[in-house]
């Protein structure tokens, strides 16, 4: 089903800087963990593995963002990431980013692009 866009969640789910929403994508070696944040008004979608350890990112279901809601933060090493790009902004990621995932928000939802 190539080239099919799949509902990941309804717009109003994510709040800016607030909780996130997972899911699974379909990866090279089988299923990948996935989530979707709002920053800046838009909704940016990652793989849900720290670049410095692949571990999950969030230390509860959905919980992406520092307290303040501006860095996306894994609560294993606390390495910290910008929520718009994925780039490293500090601790152990050391210059390495999360892996970006395609989404569109469109008619009121966020969509999987494959």
């Amino acid at each position: 089903m190539a080239g099919k866009a799949r509902l990941i969640c309804a717009s109003a789910a994510l709040a800016e800087g607030g909780a996130g929403v997972r899911f699974e994508r379909e990866g090279a070696r089988g299923p990948e963990s996935a989530f979707v944040v709002r920053f800046d008004g838009t909704a940016h979608a990652y793989l849900n593995r720290c670049a410095h350890v692949p571990v999950e990112l969030d230390w509860q279901p959905g919980n992406f963002f520092d307290a303040d809601g501006l860095y996306l933060m894994c609560a294993t090493h606390g390495a910290t990431y910008d929520a718009a790009t994925g780039r490293c902004a500090g601790g152990p990621c050391r210059g390495q980013g999360l892996i970006k995932v395609a989404v569109t928000e469109r008619d009121g939802g966020i969509y999987l692009e494959d």
